[in-house]
């Protein structure tokens, strides 16, 4: 497709709001009881269903598994870690920073359901996490 396709650019554009009022409503809807937490950025996450297990996708490009901590917490996947700042930044002349850096933290909530054996492993820049549903 063309550049100047708008086509190319609307859906652009409806994926970009479509994200912007997903991240509305998660900071709208938070109960008030509960406590506040350190300041933080979330990433995006795909959460998939299978007959045997969920699936969880987190696009976590440059962040090392020694710098994750995954768990349950009654309905939600709580993933929280830190993505640290590459050495490059120290000397560099930036022109453009986009990637979030420092401590982040998503809550998933979860289907109903039981689960176990949290198994998680790094492909291609993301964390996939494996939950097994219990019957």
């Amino acid at each position: 497709m063309a550049e100047n396709d708008p086509r190319q650019w609307m859906w652009s554009e409806a994926i970009d709001m479509l994200a912007k009022a997903e991240r509305l409503r998660r900071q709208m809807f938070q109960p008030i009881a509960v406590p506040a937490r350190r300041a933080s950025w979330e990433p995006p996450v795909d959460l998939l269903e299978t007959e045997r297990e969920l699936v969880i996708i987190a696009a976590l490009p440059g962040v090392s598994e020694e710098d994750l901590s995954l768990a349950i917490d009654g309905a939600c996947l709580v993933i929280a870690g830190e993505r640290t700042l590459p050495r490059e930044l120290r000397t560099a002349l930036i022109h453009r920073l986009e990637l979030p850096q420092g401590y982040f933290e998503r809550r998933v909530a979860l289907p109903a359901g039981r689960y176990d054996q949290i198994r998680h492993r790094a492909e291609n820049g993301c964390l996939v996490v494996t939950l097994r549903k219990l019957a």
